[in-house]
């Protein structure tokens, strides 16, 4: 039976490159020590002789000489692999990832919380949440009480999505809905459509608060009338019915899921979309939504946000931001679409 391989020291890179092992200890930490500098050929001698021996530094040592584990956890309020959630959630994990290989972390996904009336929950007894050194949160909404803990007690976090202040501003990487969702009510007005009506709550979520507040603003900067219908309760067909009786020409609506349904009932009538009604999608799929219609409106930038969420939270974790200077919102990408035309007059 052959021998396991002993372990690669800091010893042994010092010796094969004759250096001390205080060296090759900041070599490692990429930083220098007070007055110590380290002469670029040195540096690059000692890489040389890691990437050599494929040298791993013992997390234990490691997390005595910077105080951090390099592990970044990732907490979702939701579940992301289903088939049905994991298309929408994919693009914000594959950013988290791509971040945190750059800035040399491993990720530390935490699946072990339980459900408590249908919510996941951070705080619970036996959690592993502070084997991290910072987490990104993921969820449509996030619990108010755990926010307000997690920014009380000075814990190293940063939402994917933007947050109401909890105690304190919340570290948050969103996406800027009121800007994305005022520039398609002056597009649809700049062609013509005099009755927007926009389709969704409206309210809960910050994502559902945000985008009908730049509707509303932008509706009544232009001084357009404006329809508010809330999905709940009410099946495609009775919302188009209010839709027509309205008058409305233009729907923004909220989920895209629901932007498919009402144009499937649309087609099952026989009307012209976007000719008699121009429909627009203010975001991506959440759920389900088979449809071979290119909607006009937004997408998220969700890849972006995940990838700039992990880079948030290193810097708050190295303490380089603090407060509201934690707090990011990115532009929504503008989609031609086919479902927005000028209204038949």
């Amino acid at each position: 039976m052959t021998a396991a391989r002993r372990r690669i020291t800091q010893q042994d890179i010092a010796r094969m490159t004759g250096v001390s092992q205080a060296t090759v200890s900041l070599v490692l930490n990429g930083r220098a020590d007070g007055d110590v500098r380290i002469a670029p050929e040195t540096r690059e001698r000692v890489l040389a002789a890691i990437r050599e021996t494929g040298y791993v530094a013992d997390p234990i040592a490691r997390r005595l000489v910077d105080r951090h584990n390099r592990i970044l956890g990732v907490f979702t309020y939701e579940p992301v692999f289903p088939a049905g959630s994991g298309d929408f959630y994919h693009p914000f994990l594959l950013g988290i990832e791509e971040s945190a290989e750059r800035l040399g972390c491993d990720l530390l996904l935490l699946t072990s919380a339980p459900v408590t009336a249908g919510r996941r929950r951070i705080f619970h007894e036996g959690n592993r949440f502070r084997l991290a050194d910072g987490c990104i949160l993921l969820g449509r909404s996030l619990d108010r009480d755990e926010l307000t803990r997690l920014v009380t007690e000075g814990h190293s976090f940063v939402s994917v999505g933007r947050r109401d202040d909890a105690g304190g501003p919340v570290p948050s990487v969103g996406a800027a809905y009121p800007a994305a969702t005022a520039a398609v009510v002056r597009r649809a007005a700049g062609l013509g459509h005099r009755r927007l009506a926009y389709v969704g709550e409206g309210a809960g979520p910050e994502s559902y608060a945000d985008r009908f507040r730049g509707f509303a603003a932008a509706t009544g900067t232009l001084g357009l009338p404006a329809a508010h219908l809330t999905t709940a309760g009410r099946s495609p067909a009775e919302l188009l019915d209010a839709l027509v009786a309205d008058g409305v020409t233009a729907a923004l609506v909220e989920e895209y899921a629901d932007a498919a349904a009402l144009a499937a009932v649309a087609r099952e009538r026989g009307m012209d979309v976007p000719g008699e009604l121009s429909l627009l999608a203010l975001g991506d799929p959440t759920r389900p939504a088979p449809t071979d219609i290119d909607f006009s409106g937004y997408r998220i930038p969700r890849k972006e946000m995940g990838r700039l969420a992990a880079e948030l939270l290193t810097a708050l974790i190295g303490g380089e931001r603090s407060g509201r200077a934690a707090q990011e919102l990115l532009p929504c990408e503008p989609v031609d679409g086919e479902t927005l035309a000028a209204p038949r007059v």
